[in-house]
């Protein structure tokens, strides 16, 4: 599966945040990530970030695709991380 990670979290945790989600995808930007996981990839990192985050005041959202393949990415603006697209 691919799957797109967005989160807002407080500032204290975001590092945090970025170093575990890194384990498993590719930042691609301020608070994205993007990449193909399996399925037990995918439910190590949710509970890895379950541990970090307050579910009371931070946010992590999760776009999940059936692949890559399909998706297109348009870039407007400064590039902020990494652009290539792990397929």
């Amino acid at each position: 599966m691919y799957v797109i990670l967005v989160y807002d979290v407080n500032v204290a945790r975001v590092a945090k945040v970025l170093k575990t989600a890194r384990k498993y995808l590719h930042w691609v930007q301020n608070s994205v990530l993007e990449g193909e996981l399996t399925e037990a990839g995918y439910r190590k990192l949710k509970r890895e970030l379950e541990k970090i985050i307050d579910l009371d005041q931070d946010s992590v959202l999760f776009y999940i695709l059936d692949s890559g393949r399909y998706a297109e990415r348009e870039l407007l603006g400064v590039r902020k991380g990494g652009e290539e697209w792990i397929v």
